[in-house]
Parts: C-alpha cells; sequence; structure tokens
C-alpha cells in the first residue's frame, strides 16, 4: 500500500491550503463530508464563520501572520 501525499500551504496572511487525501474530524470523532473536495482551506485567523474552513474574513479583520520554516527555526 503507498501512502498519499498530503500538501499543506501557509498562505502569507491566510489560510492554510490543504490538497490531498483529507480526512477532518471535529474533537469528538466526527467527520466532515469531504467528497468531491481535492483541496480545502482551512482559517488561521479566528474570524471565519465557517470554520474550520476559510470564507476570507481575513482580509476583511486584516490578519496578518508571515510563516515560513526560516522564521521559526530562528
Amino acid at each position: 500500500m503507498s501512502e498519499e501525499v498530503v500538501k499543506i500551504t501557509v498562505r502569507p496572511n491566510g489560510p492554510l491550503r490543504v490538497e490531498g487525501h483529507i480526512l477532518l474530524k471535529d474533537a469528538d470523532g466526527k467527520e466532515w463530508d469531504l467528497t468531491g473536495k481535492p483541496a480545502i482551506s482551512l482559517c488561521r485567523c479566528g474570524a471565519s464563520e465557517k470554520r474550520p474552513f476559510c470564507d476570507g474574513s481575513h482580509n476583511r479583520v486584516g490578519f496578518q501572520c508571515v510563516a515560513s520554516p526560516e522564521a521559526i527555526l530562528t
């Protein structure tokens, strides 16, 4: 059995873009139905009304977060 790679991209001042075979569960173990969705965007700003999904609210609230491996490792 081969492992599928899931790609997660940190968008500057925006969401986490997740691509690949995705299984998303809440804290109680209930799964979201992601049938037909090859990618999703997850909220990082906390302002989305569709959490855990991004609805673009980061633009409205002026969310700022530059994330890169270099910033974390230094």
